[in-house]
């Protein structure tokens, strides 16, 4: 469809200060200026419809890009024969505007009421803001979304025992108490890390930011940074668990046979994962070797605690760990924190016992299996006694016949 425009002598509102606002904006907060125009513009309608009581659908205004001036039109379409004045401009009228004009192309009537610029200022302003906050808002949520799972660094605004807020810049974050380090006491001003772990966008489309200190995450991404074989994908983290503020198990693993992962991950006289600890407040870590032998690998979760046997069952994902009598409280750990750690690590239901107590259940089935056996015995000593009886039956039976 053709469209033609029809310039007219009113002079439009000069925003040529705007555009290199808008320039700036684009700049800075990295909104679009595109967006920030077509916002502009259709505050503009709003602003003018409210003011000048109309309720025109075919107004429209339109900022020139290059020199900044603000036309405000009533468009109406050609037509043959006109059934509504306020939409429409019959053929004949508009050619005598433009003898190019055809039916189905646009006419745009130039409005400018005296006292628009003013009000257009003042009521579009409201509106403006409101968009500019949106697409800021937006900008925002897209940073940050794509920093999920990432660690931050922020400042401490509250901390009263509950949920603690954070200032991350541009935006405050929360941390919420189940994601907090129970083990540490966070204070105003302090300087802390933590992980990013979910961005949402709230009721009014702020950007809501939830942090964790208490995540396996953050752990895994702690080793990242410390750690450049991790980073550069030479070793890989296969798996974590954690009780956060006491003690984290990590299995690591390397496809190159000539890279040690636990080693590598220690580092020299242990200076990388002390770094890890210090970070955590003095948290323990548990560096195991990923192995895919089950029975390897459940062993290496169970450290520091010695194992002597394992007993795998595949279909059910069980394993019986048998370990020595003075290590039996070590494997299980405190309240069973390292069977628990170990059993999340590997993804296996482990039962362990020490190995007095393991043979005494060996001892117990061989009993049960000595009964059996001596039932077994004495049930068929009682049928042959039977068979015998029957026999000397029938044979005196015979006799006497």
């Amino acid at each position: 469809m053709k469209k033609k425009v029809t310039k007219v002598v009113n002079k439009g509102i000069d925003t040529t200060e705007l555009i290199m606002a808008m320039d700036e904006l684009e700049k800075t907060n990295g909104i679009k200026k595109e967006f920030l125009m077509e916002s502009i513009e259709s505050a503009l309608v709003i602003a003018y419809k409210k003011n000048f009581d109309s309720n025109d659908e075919n107004v429209k205004v339109v900022i020139d890009k290059e020199d900044g001036q603000m036309h405000v039109y009533q468009q109406k379409d050609v037509v043959e024969e006109v059934t509504d004045d306020k939409k429409e401009i019959s053929l004949s009228d508009a050619q005598k505007i433009n003898t190019n004009y055809k039916v189905g192309d646009i006419v745009n009537f130039e409005l400018m009421p005296k006292e628009f610029g003013r009000i257009a200022a003042q009521t579009a302003r409201q509106v403006i803001t409101q968009k500019l906050r949106e697409a800021s808002r937006d900008v925002i949520f897209k940073e940050f979304a794509d920093k999920k799972g990432e660690i931050i660094t922020g400042l401490v605004q509250k901390a009263d025992g509950g949920a603690v807020i954070m200032d991350l810049g541009r935006i405050e974050g929360v941390m919420p108490r189940k994601e907090q380090i129970p083990t540490e006491t966070y204070h105003v001003n302090d300087k802390i890390r933590t992980c990013i772990i979910s961005v949402e966008k709230g009721i009014k489309g702020s950007t809501q930011i939830i942090l964790s200190r208490a995540s396996t995450e953050f752990v895994r991404k702690l080793f990242e940074i410390e750690i450049p074989e991790i980073y550069e994908g030479v070793i890989e983290i296969k798996s974590i668990s954690r009780d956060a503020g006491s003690r984290s198990k990590v299995a690591v693993y390397s496809p190159n046979p000539n890279i040690d992962p636990v080693g590598s991950c220690v580092g020299q006289k242990g200076i990388r994962i002390q770094n890890i600890i210090n970070e955590l407040n003095g948290e323990k870590i548990d560096v195991i070797e990923w192995n895919e032998d089950p029975s390897i690998y459940i062993s290496a979760a169970l450290l520091p605690a010695k194992v002597l046997a394992v007993d795998i069952k595949e279909d059910e994902k069980f394993a019986q760990v048998i370990v020595p009598d003075d290590q039996l409280s070590l494997a299980i750990g405190k309240g069973g924190q390292n069977a628990k750690l170990a059993a999340k690590l590997t993804n296996w239901k482990i039962d362990i016992k020490s190995e007095s107590q393991f043979r005494k259940i060996i001892e117990e089935k061989m009993a049960e299996e000595e009964n059996e056996n001596s039932s077994a015995e004495e049930f068929e000593d009682n049928s042959d006694n039977a068979v015998e009886n029957e026999n000397e039956t029938e044979n005196n039976t015979e006799t006497e016949e």
